[in-house]
């Protein structure tokens, strides 16, 4: 084994380098919400702004680019929650005996970080079997044609559809309030991680993570209950 492999599994297995990959992976996924909330909300534009906002990430490097960044996203995903497991483990273990006292201590957000973060879990599963995978659904089916006759899939519709369901909306609103709590908690953890929080700029950091939180939360939720509640988008499904 060379020397650089060797570092990078102590680096892999110590504390510090946990919870840099924590940082990382937490704020790849971060920039990641900012960027899908933008190109999500011109579903408000209309059909054909949200259609060709999906036809360019399916067919950007020829189909290839959105496949990369759905692995990229998972192996993120993935290394995040399996990294933070690791590290509650660790610290349960070096200090049972202030457990306790530590559990009391910390935020209402840290205490729901677990258990969102299965809810959370659950959610992106089931978030890509329903819009990606369209199992159980006729969504392969929406086609919109072009003034020139060329057709191509619905997104628009697809989506109208989807959050059309009570069910789907009271779930979609359960983890978007989990994931809420996750950002307001952890968007400040990222800089303390990389060591770029002090006191001086602690206050402000806290309040940009829960202004972040706030805005994703808003901008996310503001989709589905535009379609349950108001009917945006309903006349096209008539």
């Amino acid at each position: 084994m060379s020397s650089s492999s060797c570092s990078l599994c102590a680096f892999v297995k110590s504390s510090i380098g946990r919870k840099i990959i924590v940082a990382l992976t937490g704020l790849a996924l971060v920039l990641f919400l900012a960027g899908h909330l933008s190109g999500n909300l011109l579903i408000f534009a209309g059909r054909d702004a949200f259609n060709d906002y999906a036809e360019f990430l399916h067919s950007f490097l020829h189909g290839a680019g959105v496949w990369i960044a759905r692995i990229g996203l998972l192996t993120c995903f993935v290394a995040h929650v399996w990294f933070t497991i690791l590290l509650t483990k660790e610290n349960r273990a070096a200090s049972p005996k202030y457990e306790h006292e530590t559990t009391v201590q910390a935020g209402k957000s840290s205490l729901f970080m677990i258990w969102s973060g299965l809810t959370i879990l659950a959610f992106v599963v089931f978030h890509l079997l329903h819009f990606t995978v369209k199992a159980g659904s006729d969504f392969d089916e929406l086609i919109q044609t072009l003034p020139d006759g060329s057709t191509r899939h619905d997104a628009w519709q697809m989506v109208i559809n989807g959050f059309s369901n009570f069910f789907v909306v009271f779930f979609y609103l359960i983890a978007m309030t989990c994931l809420c709590s996750h950002l307001s908690h952890g968007v400040a953890s990222i800089f303390q991680t990389l060591g770029l929080r002090s006191k001086k700029t602690a206050k402000a950091i806290d309040l940009l993570a829960k202004v972040y939180a706030i805005v994703i939360y808003a901008g996310f939720i503001s989709i589905p209950l535009a379609i349950l509640l108001f009917g945006f988008g309903c006349e096209a499904c008539k």
